[in-house]
């Protein structure tokens, strides 16, 4: 469990009761919220992986929000999925994906923003496309005790004059292939 998640339950258990089995409880709730958010990630991830449109969208909300690194704004889960399925059937076929969860923050015991990295390897290849490594930004609601995808950011990490962070990220990336 990050540290901010131990924040948020140690003072949160603290408010409802002093005794120590509540801040375990609290504790494992915890860790349990922040290991179904962080399989979010890893579902789309292996949607895309499938070049299933439906299965990269189906952790986001009925009306979450997806922008894409060039600044497109999808704003549905039937919106994400046809329009990833397009791209999976011309511009992206044969690609796949890998990623990496770097934090998990839970804002509130409903909220989380959970900050990744990813990169992809196009087809026919078997390295990453270096110009394709991305920095993202995920927000997830938890509603009748099931969390989802709110919203997705996905930025080209270009680090502007700093070749050192993208020669990292890339090494980072590539343990994962």
């Amino acid at each position: 469990m990050n540290q901010n998640s131990q924040i948020l339950s140690s003072s949160s258990s603290s408010s409802s009761s002093s005794s120590s089995s509540s801040s375990s409880s609290s504790s494992s709730a915890a860790a349990a919220d922040e290991a179904a958010i962080r399989a979010l990630y890893q579902q789309f991830m292996d949607g895309w992986n499938a070049a299933n449109g439906d299965a990269f969208a189906a952790p986001f909300e009925e009306y979450g929000d997806l922008v894409g690194f060039d600044g497109t704004h999808i704003k549905g889960r039937q919106e994400i999925a046809s329009f990833h399925q397009h791209l999976f059937d011309m511009f992206l076929k044969g690609s796949r994906i890998v990623g990496k969860v770097r934090s998990v923050r839970l804002l509130t015991s409903n909220v989380a923003v959970m900050h990744a990295v990813g990169g992809t390897v196009m087809a026919g290849q078997t390295d990453l496309d270096l110009e394709r490594n991305s920095v993202q930004t995920l927000v997830a609601v938890k509603r009748n005790g099931k969390w989802s995808l709110a919203a997705f950011q996905n930025t080209r990490a270009t680090y502007m004059g700093r070749p050192e962070e993208s020669q990292k990220l890339t090494e980072e990336l590539e343990a994962l292939l």
